[in-house]
């Protein structure tokens, strides 16, 4: 028995809810001959994967859906073994480079230099070229998107490259200016309504309205969350009767009682206490950009107006240098030093305000 937010995923373009513009758009790319790269890039829950997986099934057809996970090993410079899992079918492949941490260079250069010296090996398809998926391409070394910058101009007659990132800000220019920008931004609360409606006429039972708005305000625009939300809601209750809950993740949980921690005393013991908690969400394959958001905004709602700037100004300061690094765990001790420090200065500075 499938989850809802996979029972329901739209199969074609036409299925999709919302953005019917650029639903259309890439309805007349697929049925143009001249497809092109395209970089497919918006909040995460937005429905980014979905629309390429409608897209490549404009493209060639149902084939698209037949697919096999491989495991292939690459060699670094160094000999080091890079375990990729990839998905692909006859008419596309879907890699995620970024598994290799900072050899996706090898990655890049070795599997798609493999794929765009193969021609298209189904007489019936409907295109001669093959699509590469590349998902999380935000997080692709400069290296890396150079080799994929070269890629891309040799090897444009046997393949088309698809870009999925949540942001362009850490693409470079020239891979930005060889793709087609496609925004697929957060849906509104009425587009998330009527995808919720349109799951319970499908599941045959009624959606209470406030319901609905309470599960909207919690996902905060990520359309995947809220349908699993609902489901989780709907199971917990089948007529939503009662008091209805909704849970949070435990990883949220405990980073709001990492953002508590650092509120209730600033001290050196409380900053290595802190790090074996940082260390803890870590090890459990939590992003370190997504525990800096998490936490920033819990203490931002815990502490007093005139600091909230400060404290979220060094949260991008520190997520900019987290990124450019490799230590995550370094950058992430470091904010919450400068935010003890803040927090503790602003209310020596009362004191002392209030002593003269």
């Amino acid at each position: 028995m499938s989850l809802w937010v996979d029972q329901f995923r739209p199969k074609t373009l036409d299925d999709l809810h919302y953005h019917e513009s650029l639903s259309a758009r890439l309805k007349s790319l697929a049925a143009s001959g001249d497809f092109p790269h395209m970089l497919f890039y918006g909040p995460s829950g937005a429905g980014k994967k979905t629309r390429i997986s409608c897209t490549l099934r404009q493209l060639f057809g149902t084939g698209v859906e037949k697919l096999k996970i491989d495991q292939r090993v690459f060699l670094s410079p160094s000999k080091r073994k890079l375990e990729v899992n990839i998905v692909q079918s006859n008419f596309h492949i879907e890699i995620t480079p970024s598994e290799a941490g900072n050899f996706d260079r090898v990655v890049i250069q070795e599997l798609l230099k493999e794929i765009a010296q193969t021609q298209q090996v189904d007489l019936n398809a409907k295109q001669r070229f093959k699509v590469v998926i590349i998902n999380e391409a935000d997080s692709l070394s400069r290296d890396a998107q150079a080799a994929l910058r070269r890629t891309m101009e040799k090897y444009m007659s046997n393949m088309r490259i698809i870009l999925c990132a949540n942001s362009t800000s850490r693409l470079i220019a020239p891979i930005k200016s060889r793709c087609l920008l496609m925004r697929v931004a957060a849906p509104t609360s009425d587009e998330m309504h009527q995808v919720l409606a349109h799951i319970a006429k499908k599941k045959k039972f009624d959606l209470p309205p406030e319901i609905a708005q309470e599960i909207i305000d919690d996902s905060g625009g990520n359309l995947r969350k809220a349908i699993l939300v609902f489901e989780a809601l709907k199971m917990q209750s089948p007529d939503f009767s009662g008091s209805l809950t909704i849970a949070k993740p435990d990883w949220e949980t405990y980073c709001h009682k990492v953002a508590d921690l650092i509120i209730q005393e600033q001290s050196p013991a409380r900053v290595m206490e802190v790090r074996a908690k940082f260390y803890e969400l870590l090890s459990h394959c939590i992003p370190p950009t997504v525990i800096l958001k998490t936490v920033a905004e819990r203490v931002v709602d815990r502490v007093d107006e005139a600091l909230k700037p400060d404290i979220m100004h060094w949260a991008a300061i520190y997520e900019v240098r987290m990124r450019q690094g490799n230590k995550k765990i370094y950058h992430l001790e470091a904010w919450v030093v400068k935010v003890m420090s803040i927090y503790k200065h602003f209310f020596y500075d009362i004191d002392m305000g209030a002593f003269d």
